[in-house]
């Protein structure tokens, strides 16, 4: 019996989005739970072929299925997958190898490779992150820690936005064939993410908002720059961003989030930036 459930989310360009109202806003561009108790969650996008996801083992393995909108035997036949671990202890084993993954560690996973996934304890399980894209080449499996990741400490409490932004995967360390991807945290008092906010029409993004207490909100600002819509995000809320639109916002209180690209490059400076006084 499967354990996976999965959609497939068609692209919507931006003349379309301009004219969502809020429902159709958020069953387009916002996922639904990723974090399901014993199952994986797979969303196959029209935006580069992401795949964004999460997997929640409890006493049993959870192995990567595939699913129909990927077209292969195998999930990864033709794909790299990284899972970011942002639960409990977990495992994730790559054909065969075992990789430990605590809190904000992540796995990468090759082109070709078989993976299952495990919590140490049921108790408190890990949550998985998944992320998925088309490959061209097999690169070896790696794991990174939180403190093997480059950090870059940006922002000021007086423009609400200090933060440490944490690059998992980027072209000077683990080698990808497109996915980039990070961390940021924002300190005590600052509330806001990428703004001055940009636009990178060669690469989708995804962000997937946590560390949130219960009742706190993140406005998720999105959609050209001169037609900004926002969509209203709650914690281990998912949310896609196409390259045509922004990705920004601001929250009731100091949060993270996990930002994933993939598309023609994986330069992570290949953004075109938005005066603040364009936005509309």
């Amino acid at each position: 019996m499967s354990h996976t459930d999965f959609t497939n989310r068609f692209a919507i360009d931006p003349l379309t989005a301009a004219g969502f109202g809020t429902d159709e806003l958020r069953s387009n561009f916002l996922l639904p739970p990723l974090f399901v108790p014993g199952r994986i969650q797979l969303h196959y996008t029209n935006y580069d072929r992401m795949i964004v996801g999460g997997a929640v083992p409890l006493a049993s393995e959870l192995p990567l299925e595939t699913i129909k909108p990927a077209g292969t035997p195998e999930l990864l036949a033709r794909r790299e997958m990284i899972a970011v671990n942002i639960g409990g202890a977990g495992v994730v084993t790559v054909d065969g190898e075992r990789f430990e993954a605590g809190t904000r560690d992540m796995v990468y996973a090759g082109m070709g490779s078989s993976v299952c996934f495990a919590s140490v304890s049921a108790d408190e399980p890990a949550k998985f992150y998944l992320l998925s894209a088309p490959a061209h080449t097999q690169y070896p499996a790696r794991h990174i820690g939180i403190g093997d990741a480059k950090r870059l400490d940006l922002g000021a409490q007086e423009t609400s936005n200090e933060r440490s932004i944490f690059q998992f995967v980027h072209p000077e360390g683990v080698k990808t064939c497109q996915l980039v991807v990070g961390m940021t945290s924002l300190a005590k008092g600052s509330v806001w993410n990428t703004m001055p906010c940009h636009i990178h029409d060669r690469r989708m993004e995804a962000y997937l908002y946590f560390d949130m207490a219960e009742k706190t909100r993140v406005f998720h600002l999105f959609g050209e720059p001169d037609e900004t819509r926002h969509i209203i995000m709650k914690n281990e809320e998912a949310v896609l961003s196409p390259g045509w639109s922004i990705h920004s916002g601001a929250g009731t209180a100091n949060y993270s989030f996990i930002w994933a690209m993939a598309g023609d490059n994986v330069d992570y400076t290949d953004v075109d930036a938005v005066a603040i006084e364009e936005m509309r």
